[in-house]
């Protein structure tokens, strides 16, 4: 049987793909090595469950970059996906705001669906 593929994403292109995934340990860095066709820098592992937003999007990949740079994932749950990401400008500036008046931890915040 062929190995699962999980995708990656370079945040700088704002380009995903999906690639094999194999076993790795724990120490590699987290683009496991693997380098955008586009610009050489080293892609970001994101998970089996996610769906990039159109590269045009410059809002909705500036929302992933937040979501990315507190250490959030698509990887998928055992019967439910990943849970819920905020996918607009807006929904991570209301929960950022939200995590420093309540003093929660960014990262979180970030998963709350409902404020």
């Amino acid at each position: 049987m062929p190995p699962a593929k999980s995708s990656y994403v370079c945040l700088p292109c704002r380009a995903s793909y999906k690639l094999a995934s194999y076993h790795r340990p724990a120490q590699e860095p987290v683009g496991h090595g693997r380098h955008c066709p586009r610009c050489a820098r080293e892609l970001v592992h994101v998970g089996a469950a996610f769906a990039p937003p159109p590269r045009r999007d410059t809002h909705a990949w500036r929302a992933l970059s937040a979501v990315l740079n507190a250490g959030i994932r698509f990887h998928m749950g055992c019967c439910d996906g990943p849970g819920w990401r905020p996918r607009t400008l807006r929904e991570v500036k209301e929960r950022a705001a939200y995590a420093r008046r309540t003093g929660e931890p960014l990262r979180q915040a970030l998963l709350r669906r409902d404020l």
